[in-house]
């Protein structure tokens, strides 16, 4: 099996690993969630709870990534971005919407939280603040990824 033909698989294999994540993802989600009204803690908990998780699910793929022997020498750099490291971010498409919409969902159907109108049903305001700090924990991640296969090169 040539190194291209490797790394397409070990690709896919990420991709049903991240599949296969995104269940667990929601379930420490609850479990935080729980834990959090169980000490009376709602004040913020949609944004930090979304945070926490995501920030370990990053560290975890990019472990994941890090351990798995991709060939990076084959792949083409175009303006400072690794062509693997590209094909490897877009298997998180549409990953980031999923897992909020269920949040939301979760917070909107929570008796827990319905005295609690900013938890309960988070506004678009609060939804946008938490999408910025998401968006910042993925760029750290794609940059932290992307070094890590520029530096293998």
């Amino acid at each position: 099996m040539n190194n291209r033909q490797q790394n397409a698989d070990q690709i896919d294999a990420f991709s049903r690993y991240l599949a296969e994540r995104k269940p667990m993802l929601k379930q420490q989600y609850e479990q935080r969630l729980a834990h959090d009204l169980s000490r009376q803690q709602w004040q913020g908990c949609f944004q930090r709870n979304v945070l926490a998780v995501l920030t370990a699910f990053y560290d975890e793929a990019f472990y994941q990534l890090h351990a798995t022997p991709f060939e990076t020498r084959q792949y083409p750099v175009n303006n400072g971005m690794s062509e693997l490291t590209r094909q490897l971010l877009t298997a998180f498409q549409g990953f980031i919407d999923e897992f909020l919409l269920f949040v939301v969902d979760k917070h909107r159907t929570s008796c827990a939280l319905s005295n609690f109108p900013d938890e309960h049903k988070p506004d678009k305001d609060y939804i946008n603040d938490v999408k910025r700090e998401i968006a910042e924990l993925w760029r750290t991640f794609a940059l932290k990824l992307n070094t890590h296969f520029l530096d293998r090169i």
